[in-house]
């Protein structure tokens, strides 16, 4: 059995790793090998950098960690991309070592899966498709370019809270990522896991013609990454038809 945990901020998307479980074979299939149980951390939901400081503090982490021991996780990542690369590359290598650190297991966040991802995937040019305000997108913008990754093109939908993300219509969430591709991008990233969207990574996949990478989906394969385990499916986009 390969038990991957997940932080998770407030509420908003997080049935999203209960599907993954299910797609990937998880504990009530007759395979059972995978479970990907998630706690929550709670703070505020506002996409604003001093709150985003304070959700990705080593504090609510430490207490994250100590929700997940009761799972005896194999790998633990803290499922929040803004949470993450507010903090810069530097900053935020520290907090997934800090998270290591006090799980006693490896640890990692889902910026850094958007990263090793885009690496699984030979992507080297993207473009960004996000629901943050301006001044968070262009965090991650400077986090991608800092792990070698050139985005083309960006785009906002200045969304402030989580909660609203979370609301979002999936034919809402297959347009944002399909109107703000770019002719010279070779993936299309959307990097929020508040926003549902492992329903519809085919649909953006078929629609653009080239790899979506979107937070819940790279945060679940980052873990499986971390405790060296492969699972090809066709559901979950084209990063889980390679191996990583």
């Amino acid at each position: 059995m390969t038990t991957i945990g997940f932080i998770y901020p407030d509420h908003a998307a997080e049935d999203d790793y209960l599907l993954a479980q299910q797609l990937l074979g998880g504990a009530d299939s007759e395979q059972g090998d995978i479970r990907l149980p998630v706690e929550h951390i709670y703070g505020t939901d506002l996409h604003a950098v001093p709150e985003l400081l304070d959700l990705g503090s080593e504090a609510r982490l430490a207490d994250g960690a100590a929700l997940l021991a009761k799972h005896e996780p194999d790998a633990v990542i803290w499922a929040c991309t803004s949470g993450s690369f507010v903090y810069g590359w530097d900053g935020a290598r520290g907090q997934a070592d800090g998270l290591a650190r006090v799980a006693g297991v490896p640890a990692s966040s889902t910026s850094f899966a958007f990263v090793h991802a885009a690496q699984a995937l030979e992507v080297k040019r993207v473009a960004v498709a996000a629901s943050y305000p301006d001044d968070v997108a262009q965090l991650f913008v400077e986090f991608l370019a800092a792990g070698g990754i050139e985005v083309v093109a960006m785009a906002s939908a200045d969304i402030t809270t989580a909660a609203e993300v979370g609301r979002l219509a999936p034919d809402a969430v297959v347009r944002l990522a399909v109107q703000h591709d770019h002719a010279e991008a070779d993936a299309v990233l959307v990097p929020d896991t508040a926003m549902r969207t492992l329903a519809e990574i085919n649909a953006i996949e078929a629609a653009l013609g080239k790899p979506v990478l979107t937070a819940n989906q790279v945060t679940v394969w980052e873990g499986l990454r971390l405790t060296g385990t492969t699972r090809l499916v066709r559901s979950m986009g084209r990063l889980f038809r390679v191996r990583g």
